[in-house]
């Protein structure tokens, strides 16, 4: 099958790959209708994560049709429309039960293979799906697939983001980066009843959106972010700050435009071995910082009713649909943030 694999640093290619095979009796296969590239795959693409496997297939983000069923398997069978989301979960341990299926103790990443194990992702024609059951999601046939694969990772991340934040009307908020995570953020935060929230990027085409969604675009290339939440909140500072970037400059800003005895919630992913701000700055500012991988799976059939009811909004996103065999065009051209690009999606 065709497939985008990792092959390095600023390195995927468009190749011949294995076509998976049921493994074990719990396993499902999936023929993919459409994945996505998320800004996670760029920390691998610029060598921020390390360790995996050359040949890996990339990708965590897909939704199709089960092909093929391990005997184990009771909730799906061939002919299912599916979403899936980006780890395994077994959807019986503590953590699963506890709405926390990010920290299963049996869940694995998609697009993760290292020193032979692991699973390959789902930027291919077929993927193989452990744990089937627990882990796929049954999708309705009145959803469509390009709005049913942001269920998979970045609308349920930004719904997640939210949740941590405590939003709720009337307070004032400010969101770090408009990427698709940061636009699902706004998205869900408005939902939950956000009023006032002040969305800061230095993309036009992303600060464009952010306005669509009824965020407040800030600038940061010709507005000072402090200086415009400061100015929103009569010098206070915002009631929660929404992170959705994963840096230390995002970190340190975040601390910067909270309040005191405000909320910091940061769902971008980060890397950094220590936190931009002491405990002893924390503490001074009664801080509160919510931090974590947002556990899609828990919250997926929650949030089918947003994605019909916000479809267009959700579609938007998708700037760019582009078939396997540009892949490496479209990693460049997403992590260039070139010609509007916003997010992709590619079409096996």
């Amino acid at each position: 099958m065709k497939a985008i694999t990792y092959h390095g640093v600023h390195d995927v290619r468009c190749e011949e790959a294995a076509d998976p095979s049921l493994r074990h009796p719990g396993d499902a296969i999936v023929e993919v209708a459409l994945a996505g590239l998320c800004g996670s795959d760029l920390h691998v693409y610029h060598g921020r994560e390390t360790g995996l496997d050359v040949g890996t297939v990339m990708g965590h983000e897909f939704v199709g049709r089960v092909v093929a069923t391990g005997t184990d398997v009771q909730a799906f069978a061939a002919g299912d429309r599916v979403a899936c989301p980006f780890s395994t979960c077994c959807g019986r341990c503590y953590y699963c039960e506890l709405g926390l299926s990010a920290r299963c103790t049996e869940g694995h990443l998609f697009g993760w293979v290292q020193d032979g194990a692991g699973l390959h992702g789902g930027q291919a024609r077929l993927v193989r799906v452990p744990l089937a059951d627990a882990t796929l999601c049954r999708l309705p046939e009145d959803l469509a697939d390009d709005a049913a694969l942001l269920l998979c990772d970045v609308l349920p991340t930004g719904h997640h983001c939210a949740s941590l934040a405590g939003v709720t009307p009337g307070a004032c908020y400010a969101l770090i980066g408009c990427g698709p995570v940061g636009l699902m953020t706004l998205l869900a935060a408005r939902e939950m009843g956000a009023e006032r929230l002040l969305a800061i990027d230095t993309i036009d085409a992303r600060l464009a959106f952010a306005a669509r969604l009824g965020g407040t675009p800030v600038d940061a290339r010709r507005t000072d972010p402090i200086s415009a939440v400061r100015a929103a909140t009569g010098g206070r500072g915002a009631d929660a700050v929404l992170e959705a970037v994963g840096s230390p400059a995002a970190g340190r800003l975040a601390f910067e435009l909270v309040r005191p005895g405000g909320t910091i919630a940061a769902v971008g992913v980060h890397h950094e071995a220590s936190f931009p701000f002491s405990p002893a700055q924390a503490y001074d500012r009664n801080l509160t910082y919510r931090i974590g991988r947002c556990p899609a799976r828990s919250l997926m059939e929650e949030l089918i009713p947003l994605a019909r009811r916000r479809r267009d909004d959700l579609v938007a996103v998708l700037t760019h649909r582009l078939p396997l065999a540009d892949g490496a065009q479209a990693y460049r051209r997403f992590d260039e943030k070139r010609d509007g690009c916003i997010k992709v999606a590619f079409a096996p």
